[in-house]
């Protein structure tokens, strides 16, 4: 294994433990006390990707399809998505977000980019901002393969 230098581990770590801060912060920003975490994780997952099944959406998440099909059904008697026969395979379902599922994932979304540039706004002055900018240009290439 090649020698990984002090910097690139310490960089790695603090990269890593400030993006889970963060994305946490962000989360909770637009959290909605009517549904739980996996259930915002599991709307906002349908919002992304679009008509799915249960058993894809449970891979995508990490869960057991137990676990994920008792999300969709909270999800679905808050009539945030609704089930159609997938035309592949007429014995599965495909969920996909009703009006009102789409209008929270949107409404999410908005306060979240909103709370975000308030506090970069309120927090850093414009020459911190173009370092941030600067930063992650560079951060850009970890997600590239």
């Amino acid at each position: 294994m090649a020698h990984i230098s002090d910097s690139a581990a310490l960089a790695a770590r603090e990269l890593r433990v400030m993006f889970g801060r963060l994305r946490r912060r962000i989360r909770e920003v637009a959290r909605d006390s009517g549904l739980t975490p996996p259930q915002e994780s599991a709307l906002s997952l349908v919002g992304k990707h679009g008509a799915a099944t249960a058993s894809a959406l449970a891979a995508a998440e990490g869960v057991r399809p137990q676990s994920m099909a008792a999300t969709l059904a909270a999800l679905d008697g808050h009539g945030l998505i609704r089930r159609t026969p997938d035309p592949a395979d007429g014995r599965r379902q495909l969920v996909t977000l009703t009006e009102a599922g789409q209008e929270r994932v949107e409404g999410n979304r908005q306060v979240r980019e909103e709370w975000l540039a308030r506090a970069l706004e309120d927090r850093f002055s414009e020459e911190e901002r173009q370092t941030v900018l600067t930063a992650l240009s560079l951060l850009e290439r970890l997600s590239h393969p």
